[in-house]
């Protein structure tokens, strides 16, 4: 009778490990973005203390237990079948929801995932349950679900959003008027005050957020509550001297210090509040378990109004879930895609943009540029001087012979985003308010990051685009999360055979992104992506450009070669497939274009006449490109409308001149690869015989247009992809000859 759920139990169990793997993937992004996107702290060392915050967390969480049991719905309402239906739904809801986010790399809350899964498969069961019975109605569901609780948890949503993100950017305003971006130059008293101040806020954190609810905490309770004030006073007073002296006597940087302590913090936190939640509802399962076992009831009579006492966690199994996040935390190659976003979001500085400008994005920058007009007519002038002089960052100056990766914000900020994240978190907490960690600490660093000035008028429609999309997610989160358990449940009530169903779809799935986002790794490491470096002289004009004409000329050989053969079987999945990469090569370069006036600025003194060279190679680049992107993109719109292939011999010319091109490309990938400049007159010769064969089939139709040709499309087609071929071998040799003439140039300096 108990086989099936033990199964259950078993599935669930393995489940749990799986959503802790994905869950830590997505959530790292709450604690490590401060650290890394500041380069305060080695990335290892990052990871060291970030690992024993998770695993600290983890032996004192108590976070998620209860709502697990009876934060969501009434447990005295259900019956033991019911609760292994909602808790199989949830898990399985759960791990195909996130690992969705993080194939995506964004950012969403954890918390949130788990309680609207909740919510919507003990709705499901429960209009179930009313509707097998005759004295029930629909108004019936609020007796078995929690929606006191339910509606706080949305509410706490909403007010952190909102709350998290006025506070960080005040907080961050006045810090920057005190520190201005020169924060070194500050007295020393100045920055062992901030230290005191921050330092105790995380203290008071970590005890409040990591010790409450703990086994022992009720060992400490009389020494924390009602002394509150007390605690704060004498942590900031005792803070504030050490940190004095850390600063006087041992020289160290205390906002480094801060970073390190508000990492911890946060990823105490985030293990014992958030992922290790995940871990709640096997548990409770298995409570569940041993509760109907021993009760000689059948499994669909037994009340589970057990789950309504309170039950001591597991030690043992909250070390395991301690280790599993700690692992996956060095390991997962996903969560460094959701950190990027929320870093890429947030940097001082310009550079690619992941997410494209739409219609609400342009309102909001348009109308906080009023705002900032109508600001700035109101302030008196010397006000605004003298706030911008606190926003004006310094001109670093670096060796000549060196690059350097700048941070993406500096330590001010990420300070500023560790203490408020912790202290609003703290707050919430002790008023025993919901809320979300990933919600608070992405709030905050937006917040921050408005106020510092890193959303400019050439980056502000980007930024403002990707906080809407990410926010949007989040509510996206909350609706996907509660039909889709709600649907896994009503499946699983329907039939306890689609259990096994339901997890053969989600190991097909997730094997399915894990390969898909493996292959994309290999892609981008295989690939020489097309990028600026920081700093050129006029060798390294050379050599990145070198760099960037071989990757192309071997990408548009392979495009066009793929256009050709895919024309000539008629296949539009494979035509679709190429288009799509030619797209990307283009986007590429446009990358490039738009990064020229920062490779301007880039340039030594004595290189400025290599940024002629370079921006004519872009040029070529560019046409090159775009030759190809025409070619491609004829050829899909001829096979997506159905129009007749084309005959045997158009296909053999372009066959022909395929394998002319491919030649050429070849070379001069190879000169270019090898660095063989001298090498380039000789393939500039071999053009030649190629425009001939282009210039011999162009006749070739026009004489069979005068005889048997009868398809308009076909000739329309045809005549287009031999025109764009002489441009694109054109471009080349422009591109070939302008290198030629820069090398010899450059021989003579």
């Amino acid at each position: 009778m108990g086989d099936p759920y033990i199964l259950m139990l078993v599935a669930l169990a393995i489940l749990a490990i799986v959503d802790l793997v994905v869950g830590v993937s997505n959530d790292a992004v709450n604690f490590l973005n401060s650290a890394i996107g500041s380069k305060a702290i080695k990335v290892r060392n990052i990871m060291i203390i970030a690992s024993v915050g998770v695993f600290f967390g983890a032996i004192t969480s108590s976070g998620m237990m209860e709502v697990a049991r009876k934060g969501i719905f009434n447990p005295n309402m259900f019956m033991f079948q019911d609760i292994m239906f909602i808790f199989m739904a949830v898990m399985i809801t759960d791990i195909l929801l996130l690992d969705i986010f993080n194939s995506l790399g964004m950012p969403t809350s954890t918390t949130v995932s788990i309680v609207f899964e909740l919510l919507g498969a003990a709705v499901c069961i429960s209009l179930i349950k009313i509707s097998s019975n005759d004295s029930q109605s629909i108004s019936d569901i609020w007796n078995y679900i929690n929606h006191k609780k339910a509606v706080e948890i949305i509410n706490g949503i909403l007010l952190s959003v909102v709350v998290a993100f006025s506070v960080g950017a005040i907080v961050q305003f006045i810090s920057r008027l005190i520190y201005s971006f020169n924060f070194e130059k500050r007295a020393n008293y100045i920055n062992a005050l901030f230290g005191g101040f921050a330092i105790t806020a995380i203290t008071y954190f970590i005890i409040i957020k990591g010790m409450k609810g703990t086994p022992f905490y009720k060992d400490i309770k009389h020494l924390i509550e009602g002394n509150t004030l007390a605690i704060i006073t004498g942590s900031f007073v005792v803070w504030s001297l050490i940190s004095q002296a850390l600063i006087s006597f041992f020289k160290i940087n205390i906002l480094k210090l801060i970073i390190g302590v508000g990492t911890f913090s946060l990823a105490m936190a985030f293990s014992g509040n958030d992922l290790v939640n995940f871990v709640g509802v096997p548990i409770a399962a298995w409570n569940s378990y041993q509760a109907w076992e021993v009760s000689g009831v059948s499994a669909d009579a037994f009340s589970m109004g057990i789950l309504a006492k309170k039950v001591p966690s597991n030690v043992w199994l909250l070390l395991m879930a301690g280790a599993i996040m700690v692992v996956t935390l060095w390991t997962s190659s996903k969560a460094q895609n959701v950190i990027k976003t929320g870093i890429d979001l947030s940097r001082q500085g310009e550079g690619h943009e992941k997410f494209k400008p739409n219609p609400l994005s342009r309102v909001v920058v348009r109308a906080a540029m009023g705002i900032n007009a109508g600001i700035s007519a109101i302030v008196p002038a010397k006000t605004l001087a003298f706030v911008d002089s606190k926003f004006q960052k310094p001109v670093i100056e670096l060796p000549k012979d060196k690059t350097y990766e700048m941070p993406a914000f500096d330590l001010v900020r990420a300070a500023v985003n560790l203490i408020v994240a912790g202290i609003l978190i703290s707050i919430a907490t002790s008023m025993k308010l919901p809320l979300s960690t990933t919600y608070v600490t992405f709030m905050v660093a937006m917040g921050t990051s408005l106020a510092d000035r890193a959303w400019g008028r050439e980056s502000a429609v980007y930024r403002v685009a990707g906080v809407i999309n990410v926010v949007g997610g989040w509510f996206l989160t909350a609706i996907t999360a509660f039909v889709a358990a709600a649907i896994v449940a009503y499946l699983i009530s329907w039939n306890m055979v689609m259990i096994p169903v339901m997890l053969l779809v989600v190991a097909l799935l997730i094997g399915r992104n894990t390969l898909i986002h493996r292959k994309k790794s290999k892609e981008v490491k295989k690939q020489i992506h097309i990028e600026r470096a920081e700093l050129i002289t006029i060798n390294g004009v050379i050599e990145e450009s070198a760099d960037h004409i071989a990757e192309v000329a071997t990408r548009v050989n392979k495009l066009y070669t793929n256009v050709v053969n895919d024309l000539a079987n008629h296949d539009l999945n494979k035509l679709r497939k190429t288009d799509k990469h030619v797209g990307k090569l283009n986007d590429e370069i446009d990358g490039l274009k738009d990064g020229v006036f920062y490779f301007i600025k880039s340039l030594d003194d004595t290189s400025v006449q290599a940024s002629r060279f370079y921006i004519l190679v872009l040029g070529y680049l560019q046409d090159v490109a775009q030759s190809i992107s025409y070619i491609s993109r004829a050829s899909f719109k001829h096979v997506n409308n159905n129009h007749k292939a084309l005959k045997k011999g158009q296909l053999k010319d372009l066959k022909h001149i395929d394998n002319t091109l491919s030649k050429l490309l070849e070379d001069i990938s190879s000169a270019f690869e090898n660095r063989s400049f001298d090498n380039l007159e000789d393939i500039i010769n071999e053009k030649k015989e190629l425009l001939k064969d282009v210039s011999a089939s162009i006749e070739k139709q026009v004489a069979r247009i005068r005889t048997d040709e009868t398809s308009p499309k076909n000739t329309t087609l045809y005549f287009s992809i031999l025109i764009e071929t002489q441009d694109l071998v054109s471009g080349l040799m422009s591109l070939l000859e302008t290198y030629e003439e820069f090398h010899i140039s450059t021989k003579n300096i």
